[in-house]
């Protein structure tokens, strides 16, 4: 118990004295591991520079005194678990109004780099015209030759749904963190068009990615995004992660 209590109390420390950057979870996706996660992915951290030594499961923000990271399952149980709340006054706008600019180029191009690595071919110093990558959500691999390709193909999903969060918790967080929330790397994922629109507004009940190979990854990254904002969860949407995370008990939280 006090090994608990530890490990939740530097999370709060560290949220509170060290904000996440958006450098810090700019985390390229990878496709690897077993089929349903156990093995993990292979990381990159930046827009480019593979690390062949770093996996995913690797903490990429709070550590313990023994230099693990925080588990995925151990953050999920310091969630409220709650019903979901009334849509009424939901609209996008009251996240956010179109991408931002970062570094004077727009954050959908930046996700999509980040996802490119280096097969991204860039003009003007921040418009991807080509690329290719592993798609997280299917598991197969795209190739883009065209930017119109691009723009059809790929979409830039919220990992945790801007309706859905809205519903958990983020009517009652300020313009300033719902802000934050719809335009944090760490919730953003350049994904294939097709099958984000098939996930719409959904939670982990009631949508998980074809590719089991990512679905440990991509709880985990709905976990540390609801912990990171103080959004809850559902009953029903809490047993899905479990579900998910008994196949990878080692899975860590992303980006916290």
């Amino acid at each position: 118990m006090f090994v608990v209590l530890a490990v939740v109390g530097l999370v709060a420390i560290w949220l509170v004295v060290n904000p996440a950057s958006y450098e810090a979870i700019f985390t390229k996706v990878e496709n690897t591991g077993t089929e349903n996660g156990l093995e993990g992915n292979n990381a990159e951290r930046g827009e480019s520079s593979q690390d062949a030594n770093r996996t995913f499961e690797e903490p990429l923000g709070v550590v313990e005194e023994d230099g693990k990271g925080v588990l995925a399952a151990e953050v999920l149980e310091k969630l409220e678990v709650k019903g979901r709340a009334p849509k009424t006054g939901y609209s996008r706008e009251e996240f956010y109004n179109g991408w931002p600019s970062i570094d004077g180029c727009s954050l959908r191009q930046r996700i999509i780099r980040r996802e490119f690595g280096d097969s991204a071919k860039i003009v003007d110093g921040c418009n991807v015209v080509s690329g290719e990558y592993d798609e997280p959500y299917t598991g197969e691999h795209l190739v883009f030759t065209a930017r119109e390709e691009i723009s059809k193909g790929i979409q830039i999903d919220h990992v945790v749904a801007l309706s859905d969060a809205w519903q958990k918790g983020a009517q009652n967080i300020s313009k300033e963190e719902r802000y934050a929330l719809a335009t944090d790397a760490l919730n953003l994922l350049a994904v294939d068009a097709a099958t984000n629109k098939k996930k719409s507004d959904g939670d982990a009940a009631t949508w998980l990615p074809p590719n089991k190979r990512f679905r440990c990854q991509y709880v985990a990254r709905q976990v540390s995004v609801k912990y990171k904002y103080k959004l809850w969860v559902t009953e029903a949407e809490k047993t899905a992660i479990l579900r998910v995370l008994q196949s990878c008990p080692q899975q860590h939280v992303v980006g916290v």
